[in-house]
């Protein structure tokens, strides 16, 4: 295998790490294990690698910032228990370590409707 080969298996590992970490790591939020999600860089501590290798070979490997996937995925588990429980707003925010209000910002800003909203238009 020479160097290129070694250099793309390399990043697909960190890829690969990164996502499931992140699986994890929002599990653990959501389950009370941990009290706050991680910054980028305690991340890139945990999978050994520098926050700016990290940072590049995700951009490299899937076009986008590694935030976006923290962000998307985090979404999608806020879009889950929307759904799928009778929590609060208030208290699905508090899951997910949000003050209500920065919550309904956040989630606005990536699907363009409140949690209220989205929970309405998916409960017809």
């Amino acid at each position: 295998m020479n160097n290129d080969e070694k250099a793309i298996k390399r990043s697909e590992e960190i890829t690969h790490n990164y996502f499931s970490f992140l699986d994890c790591h929002i599990q653990d939020v959501i389950q009370g294990n941990t009290s706050e999600f991680m910054e980028l860089n305690e991340i890139a501590g945990k999978l050994a690698v520098s926050h700016t290798h990290l940072t590049d070979t995700i951009k490299k490997e899937t076009g986008n910032h590694p935030c976006h996937f923290y962000d998307a995925k985090i979404i999608e588990q806020i879009k889950m228990m929307l759904l799928d429980t009778d929590k609060s707003i208030a208290e699905i925010a508090f899951v997910f370590t949000y003050d209500p209000s920065n919550f309904s910002k956040f989630f606005k800003k990536w699907t363009g409707l409140t949690p209220g909203a989205f929970r309405k238009q998916n409960f017809k």
